[in-house]
């Protein structure tokens, strides 16, 4: 079983029509992404707040979104990051150039769905991966929180201002 990383402060930019639901993962499962097959919910986020801000926009007009920090613990992360962590999976830094979306038109499975499959059947909770938008940033895809023996993701909301429903949207 992988070890756990220490305590990690994330940032998450999402829509704001969500902030009700900032740890639901819900918007990764209804459209899928790199890290997660559609149907599978999965919290994207990044480590530095710039990089949440250019991976939500992915470069193109400047959409309005919220943006939360989050506290990560007790997570098992494999650091794809790292070259070593890479070639003892058998991988390489080209799978952080797979083409997902466009493998996934073509109905097959995307590297990065075959190797999340792998490490989840390993004990990982998600992946550390270098951010495409923001050169330099590293993001995090996590499969599991807040269940049963597994890592625990808070937002921080000190003063409570998140709302609790959907009702400020209607």
């Amino acid at each position: 079983m992988p070890d756990a990383s220490p305590k990690l402060t994330l940032w998450r930019a999402f829509v704001p029509q969500w902030a009700h639901l900032p740890l639901s993962g819900e918007g990764a499962a209804r459209f899928g992404g790199r890290w997660n097959p559609v149907g599978v919910p999965t919290i994207y986020a990044a480590r530095e707040l710039s990089t949440a801000w250019a991976e939500y926009n992915q470069g193109f007009v400047q959409h309005p979104a919220l943006i939360a920090q989050l506290e990560l613990s007790g997570a098992r992360l494999a650091d794809l990051t790292d070259e070593a962590v890479l070639a003892g999976l058998g991988a390489s830094e080209a799978i952080h150039k797979c083409e997902w979306r466009d493998t996934l038109d073509r109905k097959e499975v995307p590297q990065t769905h075959k190797l999340r499959k792998r490490l989840l059947k390993d004990g990982w909770h998600g992946v550390v991966y270098p951010s495409f938008m923001s050169p330099g940033g590293t993001c995090v895809a996590l499969w599991r929180w807040n269940g049963k023996d597994g890592p625990r993701l808070d937002v921080i909301d000190p003063d409570h201002r998140l709302p609790k429903s959907p009702a400020s949207w209607v």
